[in-house]
This record gives structure tokens, sequence and C-alpha cells, in this order.
């Protein structure tokens, strides 16, 4: 038999009167009780991600509480435990607080010294599980899903998309916003496909001079211009048996284009000053950051070479539009540098989750794997203001201060979290957070707060 995950702290305590206290305590203020005469046997019926905390005596008879700390932490090292203690005892719970218990209480106690160290406890072991869980979502995906890191139903969407797509002979669109990965789903789909063992060839024709652009890409025979001393194989025919990803190739002028559509629709290649037809077996990728219709539309482009590459587009979305993808990759990607570097890994803090999650990345996911290198090495990651969606001033900070500090930088996080969803009561507000009305209202004022920061229409006072 397993603890119900809905139980938030498990009460142990061979005094029934002040077991008795002590859960009433804890009740009044909204949290699930446990409470137990005993320590034995606990821990086989803790899940190792229970997301609850243990308050427990130390003298006991039977299992004592530096016992079942060292039990329940070789089960869970994380998991929060809050011994109590006698005057005499406070060596020994030193002791404990070595060994990893996260607080002690000394008897007598009063009452807020238990619900804040619950809470602040209760908070630490949320943010645990939290992080456990994006590192073992990253950890356990397949291929694909590592590369393309996100659970919003968009990506899901692409990964599915890349997935059908990748083992056909049929040449690709991709579009996305500047930074959102392009080449990445390119590569993907080279390397998911039968053409993995071929060349993959990458060009950006945005980066290409117009006087080179034809030479780069088709090659040239010599003597096929003033300087053309000798033959060139160009992109095209290097890619021969594999793929050839083309960004940015709204950037390419209308000539350029034409002999693009005929190496799409025959393909074969001509190199520039000769006269030979190179049959090739390739796959071609475009990407694009523009709308090429609209594009056709003005002329800029071929609308019949857009028709051609039109027929199997992908979407890659921005960032923006991924919603907590932004904190999975953010700590990929600081993981990863953090090995690179040989530092060790750091753990985004509340205030830090709230504020990536706010934030519009104009830059996608290349602007956040910059933020996430700073983060690593433990600089200041400051995000870029001019995002419309973030307001001055709007920075990720390694937060500084102790626990309790971080405690409640999290709580009001929280609390206006819940009243930017515009609920239409205190009573609303209290029940989503699993708090009385009455410590809502205290929590308001302690934090500042109001419903006008929510945008909802009751008054903090209306307890009704």
């Amino acid at each position: 038999m397993t603890i119900d995950n809905r139980i938030q702290v498990v009460l142990i305590d061979d005094d029934p009167h002040l077991r008795q206290a002590l859960s009433q305590t804890l009740d009044l203020a909204g949290l699930k009780i446990l409470p137990l005469a005993e320590a034995k046997g606990l821990a086989a019926q803790l899940e190792r991600d229970w997301p609850g905390v243990v308050v427990s005596d130390i003298r006991m008879p039977g299992m004592d509480g530096l016992e079942l700390l060292t039990e329940l932490h070789a089960q869970d090292p994380e998991l929060p435990v809050l011994l109590i203690t006698g005057h005499g005892d406070v060596p020994l719970a030193v002791q404990a607080m070595r060994a990893g218990a996260y607080d002690f209480l000394e008897k007598p106690f009063a009452s807020d010294a238990l619900l804040d160290s619950v809470r602040r406890a209760l908070a630490l072991r949320r943010l645990v599980l939290d992080n456990r869980s994006l590192r073992l979502a990253l950890s356990d995906r397949n291929e694909l899903s590592t590369r393309l890191v996100g659970h919003s139903p968009s990506m899901l969407r692409l990964r599915e998309q890349i997935g059908a797509l990748a083992a056909t002979k049929a040449d690709v669109l991709i579009l996305g916003e500047t930074g959102a990965g392009k080449e990445v789903v390119a590569r993907a789909l080279h390397d998911l496909s039968n053409r993995r063992n071929g060349p993959f060839v990458a060009i950006n024709a945005g980066a290409l001079a117009e006087s080179v652009v034809e030479s780069e890409l088709f090659g040239h025979e010599p003597g096929a211009f003033t300087g053309a001393q000798k033959r060139r194989i160009g992109k095209f025919e290097f890619a021969n048996g594999g793929t050839l990803f083309l960004d940015e190739i709204e950037s390419m002028s209308l000539d350029v284009q034409v002999k693009l559509l005929r190496l799409l629709q025959e393909r074969v290649v001509e190199r520039l000053g000769g006269n030979q037809l190179i049959p090739l077996d390739i796959r071609i990728i475009a990407a694009t950051k523009e709308d090429l219709r609209q594009a056709a539309d003005q002329g800029r482009f071929r609308a019949d070479l857009y028709y051609r590459l039109n027929v199997a587009p992908l979407r890659i979305p921005p960032l923006r539009e991924r919603g907590e993808d932004a904190l999975m990759l953010f700590q990929h990607f600081a993981d990863e540098a953090s090995a690179r570097h040989g530092l060790p890994p750091h753990e985004l803090q509340p205030g830090q989750r709230a504020l990536l999650l706010r934030h519009a990345w104009p830059g996608n996911v290349r602007e956040l794997q910059n933020a996430a290198e700073r983060f690593a090495l433990g600089l200041e990651l400051a995000l870029d203001n001019n995002s419309p969606d973030s307001s001055a001033g709007n920075r990720v900070e390694v937060v500084s201060g102790g626990l309790s500090e971080q405690v409640e930088n999290f709580e009001k996080t929280l609390i206006a979290a819940e009243l930017a969803r515009s609920h239409s009561s205190v009573r609303s507000v209290a029940e989503a957070l699993g708090i009385p009305r009455k410590t809502l209202h205290d929590k308001l004022r302690k934090h500042g707060l109001s419903f006008a920061d929510g945008g909802a229409s009751a008054h903090p006072d209306d307890l009704d």
C-alpha cells in the first residue's frame, strides 16, 4: 500500500496529544495530513516522487527519527524531513541536519514556526520534482525528441510530420523565424531518411555574394568566367546521393530561381560554362523566414518555384508559442553547457522560471541557447527587453539570498499567476491555490498584491 499523493505532510509522533495538536495546526492551514504513531514501514509506503514532506519526532520507541531519516534518504536523498526534538536532544538534531535533515524544531515551538518550515519544505519539494521531471523528460526520449525538445502540441505535431516525411523522397520547405531551428529540422529529416549515409550539405543563400552564388550552387568549368582556372564542383553536385539544405531561399535572385526550378523538376545540373547535364540523386530541403506566397505576389519570388517547393511544408513554431517548452530547452542547453565547461549544473529558481515563461524570445531558440550558456557560466542573464511581450527591466538573474527568501519569491509568483487567470472572487483563487480565504487575504497584503494585478473584478477584502 502506498501513501496517496494528495497527502502533503506525514506527521509521526508517539505522543497522542502532541500529534493531535500538530495535526490540527496543519489541517487548519489547509494542508492534507497523515498522522502516524510510529515510523516503522513508512519508507515502503512512499514512492520516490511522492510530493510531500515528513515531520517526525526524534525520540520514539521502535524506529526513531534518525533511523527514519536514514531509511527515507536511502530511497530519495532529496525528500525533506523535519525533525522535532526536546531541549536535551539539540546536539542529536544538529547531527541529523548534517546527515541531511531539512530542519529541526526544538520543543516547545510556536505553530507559526512549524507552518513556516513545512511550507518552505513543500515549496522546495515541488521545485525538486519539477527539475527531476524536466531531466527525465530530456533523457527518456528517442533521437528525434532529443533533437527537437518540447512537449507543446505544436512540437508534437512537428515531430510527427518529420517522422512521416523523413523516409519519403519528397523535397521539403521549412518555414520558421530566425533562430527557430530550421537547420536542426533539416538535419533530422536527413538523418532519419535512407540517405543518412550520404552527404548533408548546408548552404545559406543569403550569405553568398550574388556574383558567386551560381558558381557555388551549380559549379563551373575552366574558363567559364574571368578567374575560373579549374573545374569546380557545385554544392548540388557535391550533395549527390544525400541532402542539400538551402537556407534563406527567399534571398535568391530571380535568375538563380529559374535554374533551381529546372533542377527540382529534372534532377539534373549543368555547370557554368559546360554543356553536360549531370543527373542527380538528391533531396532538396529549402528554408525561409518569409511568406513566399506574399513574395511571389509582389514579384520578388517566382510563383512556379513557390508551388514546386510548397508540396511538403513544415512550419516550426516560434518559441513564444511553445509555452513551457522554453523551460525544458533552457535546462537542456544549460546542462549541456555545464558539462562542456566542466562546471556543476545550476537549477532554475522559481522567479527565473517565471521570467523565462513571460519572455517572448524574439531570437527564438538561438537566443534561449545563448542565455542558457550564460546561466551555466554563472553570469547575469539579461533578456532582450525589446521583445513586445517583455516589460522594462525584465531580466533573469541568479537569485541571491537564503532559501526562505527564494521560497517567498516563489509564493508571490504563484499567487500573481493565479490572479492573472482573472478569477472573479477570492474564493475561486483560494480554492485554486488550496489555501483558506483568510490566508489568501493575508498573503495578498504581505506581498503587495491585489486583484487589479490579475484583471479580476473582486477585491481581496471580499471574503464571501
